[in-house]
């Protein structure tokens, strides 16, 4: 396990580790070359976090034509873990494919900051940290136990990154895949000179 020192933030590495899961043993250097949403999720045998793998598991398809894989992660046991899964699976008729870490030490949790130090018990909060292929944090979010992730804009967002790889364009609000993009600016915002040069152009997207 990678020891990290602070919060983690856009543009750091992320931090690399070694962990069983639901589907055997990986280490986050298996997902090398590829894009990866790494989420947490408070514990297993909850409501939101039911709705959560429920949704994920039946857009793995969609993750995987934008060449993303998906690993989730909770404090609970690879016991725990594996009996949910199948409860998933026996109440929805939803198999979950993608792995789940087991993480009861919270060494994984900590070092990637999904669970908070002050924290009344260890459960982790609803993390999620897009990976580009090179294992760099490219974009992060966080959300409270009590409300769920949207998977739509999961996917939007590594839609996005992919997208404006390299900052040759910007993507614009809403943006979604198809839809025209943003050229960066001609001139520097702080020109002032009254002209409006400092704003975009659209580009049509490819």
């Amino acid at each position: 396990m990678s020891e990290q020192a602070g919060p983690l933030r856009i543009g750091m590495a992320a931090p690399g580790f070694s962990a069983r899961t639901t589907m055997g043993d990986v280490t986050l250097s298996d997902y090398q070359g590829r894009w990866l949403v790494f989420f947490s999720h408070p514990a297993d045998f909850t409501p939101v976090c039911t709705t959560e793998f429920v949704a994920l598991a039946n857009a793995r398809e969609q993750f995987l034509a934008l060449d993303c894989d998906l690993l989730g992660l909770s404090v609970d046991s690879l016991y725990s873990h594996l009996a949910w899964t199948r409860a998933i699976r026996d109440l929805f008729g939803v198999t979950v494919p993608f792995p789940v870490v087991e993480d009861p030490s919270m060494a994984v949790a900590r070092a990637y900051g999904m669970v908070d130090e002050n924290a009344r018990d260890s459960a982790s909060i609803r993390a999620s940290y897009f990976i580009d292929p090179g294992g760099i944090i490219r974009a992060l979010t966080w959300y409270p136990h009590n409300v769920g992730r949207s998977v739509a804009e999961m996917l939007r967002m590594v839609a996005a990154l992919q997208r404006a790889e390299g900052d040759r364009v910007l993507t614009p609000e809403g943006w979604q895949p198809g839809q025209p993009v943003l050229l960066p600016p001609a001139t520097s915002l702080a020109a002032g000179d009254g002209s409006k040069d400092w704003f975009c152009r659209l580009a049509e997207e490819a």
